[in-house]
């Protein structure tokens, strides 16, 4: 449910609160989810994420229960977004330094069939490279990954 704001959220809770009663099912959130992540989600998965933050327990949320859940649904997301991209940083990190240095980019670039000299990998590396030591720490590599 990835919104880059609270204020896209409350509009998109009102678009799908059809009676404006100020409550939205399961079966509406399902219809929330196919729109912004594009893929059918299960009645019976909707009906336990409403269930998950349903404070009040009348099987529908309010706005403030589908804020919530839209902000641990994004917390997950970037959760699992994190561990892959610490899986890859770990392919290309290799020396067990913490940190990608240009022997260790090129080592991979050419297990990938992408030969580069270490040159080439520093000047790859120096473009990211926000502290200046010469290499890629874990958050460098994020923020590549993510230009």
């Amino acid at each position: 449910m990835v919104a880059s704001s609270t204020s896209e959220l409350r509009t998109l809770f009102s678009s799908l609160d059809k009676d404006g009663d100020g409550r939205i099912s399961a079966a509406e959130l399902q219809v929330c989810m196919r729109a912004t992540l594009g893929e059918h989600v299960p009645a019976e998965e909707a009906e336990a994420l409403v269930a998950s933050v349903d404070a009040d327990g009348d099987g529908l949320l309010c706005e403030a229960e589908f804020l919530k859940l839209a902000l641990y649904c994004d917390a997950e997301e970037e959760e699992e977004r994190t561990r892959g991209l610490r899986e890859a940083f770990a392919m290309y990190e290799m020396e067990g330094e913490g940190c990608i240095t240009p022997a260790s980019l090129g080592r991979m670039l050419g297990r990938l069939g992408n030969e580069r000299g270490v040159g080439e990998c520093r000047a790859m590396i120096c473009r990211f490279d926000l502290d200046g030591d010469g290499v890629l720490s874990f958050d460098e590599f994020k923020i590549m990954m993510s230009a």
